[in-house]
């Protein structure tokens, strides 16, 4: 039976929901032996604390300081500081890698990836390695070592075209989305969602996502929820803040305030987000490449809010580009905003069409599909 191994690094939730459903879905449909690892706390479990806790408060308290470590990785000194460091760290991985003896290495990560082709290029181990992007836009530190990588799997042809002008084959290069749960592909009883949140079917629905644990933007977020609810009267909104508690007590002081408790649900934590969607007209949210990737597959138009300065900033200009959001920045008017954006029914249907143009539902079996033909 051939072997697998799934890295990923726990430095926001993409990367381990991208890595779980690509083993899910080989686990289920092939016969594989698959097993998923956090590699960065597997080297060292203090440095995995420090570093994610690390990240988490930069893109809490200081986003526009994460924006400039990103833009200014994907090369000179802070790139080849991460390239080097990694090197380092490599060493530690070797003896696992060497100790489990997968045929392929799968890397939702830019640090596994590169980790696991600097050993392949030291002739230190012996497996086939595969990088799946998880964002809308591509970053120069998924790409070092490439030589050394069997195939890369993206979410668009932008960023086919530029890891072909970076030096990576066509070949290799796979435009199949970012993976997704199974649940995005059932069915569901949408009347029997309606009456388990207590909605109203008759009724439009917003989801909306306040930022999660990094609760991003606080008075920001509460501020647009606000103009969401005194703008929109006939809508009603699934407001889900995440493990925030500010951020939930925030959302219901707004909602006691407003007397809006008959139309304006508020949830802390869900793993119904497939559920909602499917009822959902349109999706707020800042632009992670997992809330984007399930909003293009429910054929959601997006209101994007709170993107980090760096990737999600870009994932931001990618759905703008293509029809598919609209971003309400820091300086705009949330109620003109929304009023405008609402009053134009046929702008959210245009951003719904061309949702569903983009969309990648059979993301994950592709991806599957293409690794098993690689073993």
């Amino acid at each position: 039976m051939k072997k697998i191994l799934i890295f990923y690094a726990a430095y926001g939730g993409g990367h381990y929901s991208a890595a779980k459903s690509v083993k899910k879905y080989l686990d289920d449909n092939f016969k594989v032996e698959t097993e998923i690892i956090d590699c960065i706390e597997y080297i060292n479990k203090v440095l995995n604390k420090i570093t994610t806790g690390a990240y988490n408060e930069m893109a809490r308290k200081a986003p526009n300081l994460w924006g400039k470590i990103y833009a200014h990785s994907q090369g000179g000194v802070l790139g080849h500081v991460s390239s080097r460091t990694n090197k380092v760290m490599a060493i530690k991985l070797k003896n696992l890698i060497r100790e489990q003896n997968p045929d392929l290495v799968i890397s939702t990560h830019p640090f596994s990836s590169q980790m696991v082709s600097y050993l392949l290029r030291k002739g230190k181990i012996n497996c086939k390695l595969v990088t799946i992007l998880t964002d809308f836009a591509p970053h120069d530190q998924w790409l070092i070592g490439h030589e050394y990588t069997d195939a890369f799997f993206v979410a668009n042809n932008k960023m086919k075209e530029y890891l072909q002008n970076y030096g990576i084959a066509p070949s290799k290069i796979h435009v199949t989305g970012i993976p997704l749960s199974e649940k995005f592909f059932q069915k569901f009883d949408k009347d029997k969602i309606f009456n388990e949140f207590n909605l109203d079917k008759t009724k439009p629905v917003i989801l909306f996502f306040g930022g999660g644990e990094f609760g991003l933007g606080k008075d920001r977020t509460i501020q647009i929820l606000d103009a969401l609810i005194h703008n929109l009267p006939s809508f009603q909104i699934v407001a889900i803040s995440g493990r925030n508690p500010k951020m939930n007590s925030g959302f219901k002081e707004l909602v006691r305030d407003a007397h809006a408790q008959n139309r304006v649900k508020v949830l802390d934590y869900t793993n119904q987000v497939p559920e909602l969607m499917s009822i959902s007209n349109i999706v707020v949210t800042k632009p992670g490449g997992l809330t984007t990737s399930e909003s293009l597959a429910s054929e959601l138009p997006m209101l994007i809010i709170n993107p980090i300065p760096g990737q999600e900033e870009e994932n931001a200009e990618f759905l703008e580009a293509n029809n598919v959001g609209v971003w309400l920045k820091k300086k705009e008017d949330p109620n003109a905003f929304i009023q405008e954006l609402f009053s134009n029914p046929q702008k959210l249907e245009e951003m719904k069409k061309h949702s569903k143009t983009l969309a990648k539902k059979n993301s994950t079996k592709d991806i599957c599909e293409a690794i098993m033909k690689l073993l």
